[in-house]
C-alpha cells in the first residue's frame, strides 16, 4: 500500500484536471507536502479519504439545508 500520492494520482483518483487538483492544494481544501529537491507535491492517502468524506459531509448537509427550507405546496382555493 503506497501512503503517498503524486497529483497526478489525486487528480485521477478524483476524476479532475490537474489544474483543479493544484487549486486544492493551493487553497488548502486538501492538505498536500512538498518533497524532495524539487519541492514536488504528495498529498497522503489518508488526507485525500478525509477531503472526500468531507465533501461527502457537506452535500449531506447541504441537502438538509435544502429540504428544511422548502415549502409545502400552498392549495390553490378553488
Amino acid at each position: 500500500m503506497r501512503r503517498f500520492l503524486t497529483l497526478p494520482d489525486v487528480a485521477e483518483a478524483l476524476n479532475i484536471s490537474m489544474s483543479q487538483t493544484r487549486a486544492l492544494i493551493k487553497t488548502g481544501d486538501l492538505e498536500g507536502i512538498q518533497i524532495g529537491g524539487r519541492g514536488q507535491w504528495r498529498v497522503e492517502e489518508a488526507k485525500l479519504d478525509e477531503y472526500i468524506e468531507r465533501q461527502y459531509a457537506a452535500q449531506r448537509a447541504s441537502r438538509a439545508s435544502d429540504s428544511s427550507h422548502s415549502t409545502s405546496p400552498t392549495p390553490s382555493g378553488t
